[in-house]
């Protein structure tokens, strides 16, 4: 079955009365806070993987915490599930609304609380856009490292939900690398934080495990991220190279020498192409692909780095390389890659997404791999990638109005994960599993794995109401997809198959 009609099986599940829900609602929200009408509903219809859609039952935009916990508690009460949503960029359907649920849209929650210059830390609430905590940070010579692609958009809720990285994340570290605590609200509507301003907190260590936990562990309504310095210096390079395989031996060259860039970015001569076109940055589009590297640091250091890197990239084949002059083209090498999905979009009617990691020094092997997976099924693959943590952005291109095509697409994007755990890599990176990789899950983990999974899930929402059907298989799907792994000649317990 393939992912997006995984709400077919859970239906029946939920199928409760509604109108219940909606009439207590009414009396906690404003009139504009609660959407029924099908009009308002269809705009919350999917995520950044337009491929699937689906309707929620109805929508919620809280503007306050105690609204969130008194809506989160009457849906518990009323056995309907939530599905919650920041700015809706998700690739991997993470905030797919559920066909019986509600859906919980954060967007009024988009307040800066404070930022503190002397403890270099933010708090803000999860509608805030990533960018616009660099944004307010920036007159105090600080920043937010972490910068998806998305980031002009992206909320940083989201942000945890799915522990997104970017284009600087080699050096600076993941979502869950520069977050220090979260307050979250359970579906029983308590309010609880998790970490703390200090390095540490003591107990377990619940702050990572909320990370990339997709809204299925607790609603977050407030983040305090640590804040970094400016760089005293930044510098970018571009190489050009003549194969895409001379560019990834190149990579893994860079970081056998032991220097870690703030950003190492690849992206292929189809991908090159499109972004040119669209933004102008200066791409050398006779290439088969191109590496754009930056280094920061002290004036010494970045001169030491870059006459190394520049040694690295010869010795491996760069057929030419550029550094950006100013302040002004460092900036456009940079626009081209963040771009790169828009700009494939100009070229393509539709695109589907991928989102692997793998060893750096099998990245040659899996870019031809994914050449040949998909020239059999006759579409053609984009990749942008960020190349110094092998973390892969395959993007499948197809025309949806044609018969066949995405689902063309969708056998595709398995090949490429499933390649992805055969070489030691994982089916994600920073987009998250939501529905579209749930399928590959059952290839990455066994089934005392996934049954372990489910317990803590289960800890946390004994009765599976937030975002269900999400992130983690039922071992009865694993089953149906053909990786049911039967551990000791014993098949799960029946109790787990029940979440």
């Amino acid at each position: 079955m393939p992912a997006h009609e995984l709400f077919r099986q859970e239906d029946l599940r939920f199928e409760v009365d509604i109108d219940p829900l909606i009439e207590a609602l009414g009396d906690v929200l404003p009139p504009d806070g609660l959407i029924v009408h099908e009009a308002g509903r269809r705009a919350y219809e999917c995520d950044g993987l337009a491929a699937y859609k689906q309707l929620p039952r109805l929508v919620a935009i809280p503007e306050t915490i105690e609204q969130v916990q008194t809506i989160l508690r009457l849906c518990r009460d009323n056995g309907v599930p939530v599905v919650s949503r920041g700015a809706g960029t998700s690739l991997s359907g993470g905030s797919l609304p559920h066909p019986q649920g509600l859906l919980l849209a954060m967007g009024k929650f988009n307040r800066i609380r404070e930022i503190d210059r002397g403890r270099r830390l933010a708090r803000v609430e999860p509608g805030v856009r990533n960018l616009a905590i660099t944004e307010a940070a920036a007159p105090y010579g600080l920043y937010y490292a972490p910068d998806p692609s998305s980031q002009i958009a992206c909320s940083i809720g989201g942000n945890v939900g799915e522990n997104a990285g970017g284009v600087h994340c080699l050096k600076y570290g993941l979502t869950v690398h520069n977050v220090l605590a979260i307050t979250v609200v359970t579906i029983d509507g308590e309010l609880t934080t998790i970490g703390a301003e200090a390095p540490d907190s003591p107990g377990l260590d619940l702050l990572a495990l909320m990370h990339g936990s997709e809204g299925m562990l607790g609603v977050v309504v407030e983040v305090t991220v640590k804040l970094l310095p400016e760089p005293l210096t930044k510098q970018v390079l571009m190489a050009s190279f003549a194969d895409v395989e001379s560019g990834g031996h190149a990579v893994a060259g860079l970081i056998a020498r032991g220097i870690i860039p703030g950003g190492l970015e690849m992206m292929d001569g189809a991908a090159i192409q499109a972004a040119e076109d669209f933004v102008h940055a200066g791409y050398d589009t006779a290439a088969a692909a191109i590496l754009i590297c930056e280094l920061d640091g002290s004036e010494a250091e970045v001169a030491d780095q870059m006459a190394a890197v520049d040694e690295c990239l010869r010795e491996h084949g760069a057929t030419r390389i550029q550094v950006a002059a100013d302040a002004a083209e460092r900036a456009r090498f940079w626009a081209g890659r963040k771009a790169a999905f828009p700009a494939v979009g100009r070229i393509s009617p539709d695109y589907y997404c991928m989102d692997g990691t793998i060893p750096r020094r099998q990245l040659a092997y899996v870019l031809r791999r994914i050449s040949e997976i998909s020239q059999a099924e006759a579409l053609e693959t984009v990749n942008v990638f960020h190349a110094g943590d092998g973390n892969l952005h395959p993007l499948i291109l197809f025309d949806g109005n044609q018969p066949g095509q995405l689902a063309a697409a969708e056998r595709v994007g398995s090949e490429i994960l499933q390649l992805c755990v055969e070489v030691g890599g994982t089916v994600t990176g920073e987009h998250g599993v939501g529905l579209e990789k749930i399928n590959e899950m059952c290839v990455q983990f066994s089934n005392p794995e996934i049954e372990q999974f489910h317990r803590i899930k289960a800890a946390f929402d004994p009765d599976g109401l937030l975002n269900p059907g999400k992130a983690i298989p039922t071992l009865n799907r694993c089953a149906e997809f053909g990786r049911l792994h039967v551990h000791n000649g014993e098949l799960p317990h029946p109790e787990l198959e029940r979440l």
